[in-house]
């Protein structure tokens, strides 16, 4: 009875311990993925002009680019200036209407001194408000461009995203929230030389 009890408790034992093992085993494996996946990362995904890009709350599907010195509603301004605009379709995949991040796009290299862009509505040429849900609209992002920049030939745009949390950690509420860029779009920007000294 008593070697019966001992055999039980020694392969109880060895049980926790087997399961010790492999749930050690298995921290270490996903630590490692982890720093792995943080030490190289997926290349990000190029996408061409026309092609939908999911941001995760907006499809949005960038047209092209061009230089211009006047913003998207046609008035142009008393001291001479020189906006990047960027032309894009954007639907709103959530089930709210909402404005358009501003930190959505950004630049690759980064542009030194660029303010955040101004979103305007095509049909409208005026400042852009919330979009509706399921409702896509056409927008142009503007920049307004430091006096010394020399725009080049062609820009990469990046693309952000955004996740979606039911209860966020400062306040418990739903919200979307910016992630890193999910594409980037080479942009031509034809004449920017030009366009830029008018």
């Amino acid at each position: 009875m008593a070697n019966e009890q001992r055999r039980s408790l020694r392969q109880r034992l060895f049980a926790i311990l087997i399961a010790g093992i492999g749930s050690a085993a298995a921290s270490v494996i996903s630590y490692a993925a982890a720093i792995y996946h943080a030490a190289n990362p997926a290349p990000l995904r190029t996408a061409a002009t026309g092609e939908m890009i999911d941001t995760g709350q907006w499809h949005i599907t960038i047209a092209g680019a061009r230089i211009s010195n006047e913003p998207p509603t046609g008035i142009k301004p008393t001291e001479p200036q020189t906006f990047l605009l960027v032309d894009f379709e954007a639907d709103n995949r959530s089930a709210a209407s909402t404005f358009i991040p501003s930190a959505l796009f950004s630049f690759d290299p980064a542009i030194p001194e660029l303010p955040e862009p101004t979103i305007y509505l095509v049909r409208d040429r005026w400042i852009a408000g919330p979009v509706n849900p399921r409702m896509p609209e056409k927008l142009t992002a503007a920049w307004q461009l430091p006096q010394d920049y020399a725009p080049p030939p062609e820009l990469r745009l990046l693309v952000g995203s955004q996740i979606y949390k039911e209860r966020d950690n400062l306040y418990g509420a739903s919200n979307w929230f910016d992630r890193e860029p999910v594409a980037a779009v080479d942009l031509d920007l034809p004449d920017a030389g030009a366009e830029a000294r008018r």
